[in-house]
């Protein structure tokens, strides 16, 4: 089983004043250094179980890459050390192992001894390595002659043909179409599911959230979170509005279910209550599917606030939005709001959702989005559940209640019919 130790790990690059100094520094060695170390990683540690899927996250430059090309071996980290048990299949740089002028065939063998696999075994996979990829007659034409796409999907096939004990992935996959994302991450979640250890760098936090059950978030360098995919997504979304807005503060709480609550902002308005009332006005902890519910959130402005707009997401047990929207879009926003005034928001819709638990989260802002005048967002604002009461079983995230017109030639009826056609007592 595959396992993922790092401590302390940290990169530095030279930095020189002048082309000059960095020979200086080689021919006259005993004349102390001449650079200045630039730290782009300082002092990470965590650590994958077998089984484990970690998502890693952050913005663009806060050391992603780096890291999983130090964990991979590719770049040597400056202090530290990385141990990984078990066969490691690592998917990074685009094409990276691929020879441009070998065809899409001979870069596959080559590739697949790299990852520790013989000839004969690589023959044996290479069917199912062609079908995976879909790239037809271009497997035997030169890779240089490959899209980015195409050579992701091949890459993807050959990295995965053999279940690792350790799978690497990097942003790779964001170049690929909907259609071949959709299968890659079919195959990952399988893998995962049968024991294998995961370690994905993606900017898609639908796909860190469903496949990973921890997540870890980078900044300039350093660990600055480490928990379950929804705590740290909600902070990672916080801390985007902090670098928009200078004044922002940033909590997070610890509930009575043991999530953690995120809440940022300004503070210049704040929700006061929420709740999700029935069709007499009373509210609920478990609903039936389908049924009319109103959303009443109540704000409080503690300040003057040009402009308002309530915005709220209803998300699925995984923190997934299912649906959200916001008074802006609605064409709905408040004007001129004073300090102290009370305002009261209702929402009516039916609940088509699927039987589950699902949180609301809320947002007050000053346009379509919080990144900028965030007054306030609030992730897991309120909890409900949604049961199956009185609808036909279902499986999904939404109910669509469907009507389905079925046409066959004369004389055949379908079941229902020769049920409606038996006469009573028989």
């Amino acid at each position: 089983m595959g396992r993922i130790c790092v401590e302390g790990l940290g990169k530095a690059y030279k930095q020189y004043h002048h082309r000059w100094a960095r020979l200086a520094e080689w021919v006259l060695p005993f004349g102390g250094p001449r650079h200045q170390l630039k730290w782009v990683m300082k002092d990470v540690s965590f650590s994958l179980e077998p089984g484990e899927a970690v998502g890693i996250i952050g913005i663009n430059g806060a050391g992603k890459s780096t890291l999983l090309k130090m964990i991979t071996g590719t770049t040597q980290p400056t202090t530290g050390r990385v141990e990984i048990t078990g066969r490691v299949a690592a998917l990074l740089e685009l094409g990276m192992g691929f020879h441009p002028e070998f065809t899409g065939r001979q870069n596959v063998f080559m590739a697949g001894q790299l990852l520790g696999m013989g000839v004969d075994e690589i023959a044996e996979l290479m069917p199912e390595i062609e079908a995976f990829a879909e790239i037809g007659d271009y497997i035997d034409q030169p890779v240089r002659v490959y899209s980015s796409g195409m050579q992701m999907r091949l890459a993807f096939s050959v990295a995965t043909a053999k279940r690792p004990d350790v799978l690497i992935v990097d942003e790779a996959l964001s170049v690929g179409d909907a259609y071949f994302q959709h299968k890659s991450f079919d195959r990952i979640r399988n893998y995962s599911r049968a024991g294998t250890t995961l370690l994905i760098v993606s900017h898609d936090k639908h796909a860190i959230q469903s496949i990973c059950n921890r997540a870890i978030l980078l900044d300039g360098g350093r660990l600055v979170k480490e928990g379950m995919p929804e705590e740290v997504m909600d902070y990672y979304n916080a801390r985007l509005a902090e670098r928009e807005n200078a004044n922002l503060n940033l909590q997070q709480h610890v509930l009575e279910d043991g999530k953690v609550q995120t809440v940022s902002g300004t503070g210049e308005a704040t929700v006061t209550s929420v709740a999700l009332l029935n069709e007499r006005g009373d509210p609920q902890e478990i609903y039936d599917v389908g049924v009319p519910v109103s959303l009443q959130v109540k704000v409080k402005a503690r300040a003057a606030i040009p402009r308002l707009v309530l915005g709220y997401m209803i998300k699925d047990r995984l923190g997934q939005a299912v649906y959200g929207t916001n008074t802006d879009l609605t064409s709905q926003p408040i004007n001129d709001v004073r300090g102290g005034e009370e305002i009261t928001y209702r929402i009516d819709f039916p609940l088509n959702l699927g039987p589950g638990t699902y949180s609301i989260a809320t947002a007050l802002q000053g346009t379509d989005t919080h990144l900028v005048n965030n007054y306030e967002w609030r992730d897991l604002a309120l909890v409900f559940t949604v049961a199956n009461l009185s609808k036909q079983e279902f499986v999904g995230c939404a109910w669509i209640q469907p009507r389905i017109g079925i046409d066959r030639p004369a004389g055949l009826v379908t079941e229902v019919e020769r049920e409606d056609a038996v006469p009573a007592g028989k």
